[in-house]
């Protein structure tokens, strides 16, 4: 696998300590020099959403199959205007719901997950400012959003106890008004592509947890695209190091406070991942309906006993169909509800509406997990042996449904549905729920 290395030049002399942001025009990520973009109520956000799915479906099998990065179809992304659409209105944003956002994220899925999920940390970081920034951070970054700039994520790291252990820290520098960051991180998806890394660490040693914000281009930042794993493989999320970077105190954002009371953000990241899976399913259904339709053969059994001529008449063919489309069913009316759930959480949040939220989403993200995985397996089933070559290119869907299912375990949001169905537990706050 060829490693890619995100070697932009250093910060320029004259911007802010740790990368913070001189004049626009010195963005170097994949937005260019776009100026404003277009602010999208929601009909015009799933529609742009849609016609950019039926862009990107176009060429999705090939860059899973040749592994090659999206870079212009992010870029096109960007400049859309869809990943501006929950900055809130007091900043110039269109301010939309979470059931919206999932709606576009499913649609872009449908055509290439990996496209839906690389701006996945954008979304959630965006509401990370949005609850714990202050005015000042809220109006300078949500100023680079709306100018098409985006937001990846350094969060998780390898080789820690568990998914929330972490080790990068922000030590207070002894002669002056910043902060080091070191550490390394793992999983950075969408850092190699963004303008920006939001960097999960420690204020000081083993301290609570905040939000770095570092352009990723500033001193001592490094991102190598080393992921290699069996899908979502155009991801690039990989390996983001940060050796000394110097941050200051204006672009430090608390994140364990986010958790002290009733909210939401465990819950709208939740329903984005379900939203991915649910996308996947879908389209794994359109393309074994597509090759059952136009290349498999029927099975001589069935011409033998119910005479068809085309393996779209094999009733057990039919059969696995009608299952297939009752689950795939079942998994976006979950994510529809889940969606509802959280906008009504926003909009009077309380420990119980925020408890259904969570609720509803596990509930989504559980299903979505599991249809996605067999739906991708069942196709290749139905279809037939000529549906498992690799220039087909239809093993994709189980694949990026087995990799991107693989976050956090489904098997938890059971638990925490049963401990709610059986004595009435609230869910706890993080976020994973």
């Amino acid at each position: 696998m060829t490693l890619q290395e995100d070697r932009l030049p250093a910060t320029a002399e004259g911007e802010a300590p740790g990368g913070a942001p001189g004049d626009p025009a010195d963005s170097r990520g994949l937005s260019g020099e776009a100026a404003r973009v277009e602010v999208l109520d929601a009909a015009g956000a799933l529609a742009t959403a849609a016609r950019l799915a039926e862009e990107f479906a176009a060429g999705a099998a090939s860059r899973d199959r040749e592994r090659v990065l999206p870079f212009e179809e992010l870029r096109r992304l960007a400049g859309s205007g869809l990943l501006a659409i929950t900055v809130p209105r007091a900043f110039g944003g269109p301010g939309l719901p979470a059931s919206v956002v999932a709606e576009v994220v499913r649609r872009i899925s449908r055509a290439d997950p990996n496209l839906g999920q690389i701006p996945l940390s954008h979304f959630i970081y965006v509401n990370q400012l949005r609850l714990q920034g202050s005015r000042a951070q809220q109006e300078r970054l949500f100023g680079e959003v709306l100018a098409g700039r985006w937001f990846g994520n350094a969060q998780s790291e390898l080789g820690t106890k568990h998914v929330r252990d972490f080790r990068t820290t922000l030590t207070r520098e002894p002669h002056g008004d910043g902060w080091r960051l070191n550490g390394t991180k793992f999983y950075c998806t969408g850092a190699l592509f963004a303008d920006w890394i939001p960097v999960l660490a420690h204020l000081g040693p083993d301290g609570p947890m905040h939000v770095a914000w570092v352009r990723r281009g500033a001193d001592g930042v490094s991102v190598v695209d080393d992921w290699d794993a069996v899908g979502q493989r155009t991801t690039a999320s990989g390996t983001a190091t940060f050796t000394d970077v110097l941050v200051g105190e204006e672009w430090i954002t608390d994140y364990a406070e986010v958790f002290t009371g009733p909210t939401t953000y465990g819950s709208f990241a939740q329903l984005i991942h379900a939203a991915i899976d649910t996308g996947i399913a879908r389209a794994a259904l359109d393309d074994a309906a597509v090759f059952v339709t136009t290349k498999s053969r029927p099975y001589p059994d069935a011409v033998a006993i119910h005479g068809i001529e085309r393996a779209a008449q094999d009733p057990v063919v039919v059969h696995a169909f009608g299952e297939m489309e009752l689950a795939v069913r079942g998994t976006e009316a979950l994510l529809a509800e889940a969606g509802r759930a959280v906008d009504t959480a926003d909009g009077d949040l309380s420990a119980e509406s925020a408890a259904a939220a969570s609720l509803a989403v596990a509930a989504a993200r559980a299903s979505s997990t599991r249809v996605s995985v067999e739906v991708g397996s069942r196709l290749l089933e139905v279809a037939g042996t000529r549906a498992a070559l690799s220039v087909e290119g239809l093993d994709r869907h189980w694949r990026n449904a087995r990799t991107h299912s693989l976050h956090d375990p489904a098997a938890w949001k059971l638990q925490h549905l049963g401990r709610w169905a059986v004595e009435r537990h609230l869910p706890p706050r993080h976020g994973q729920l």
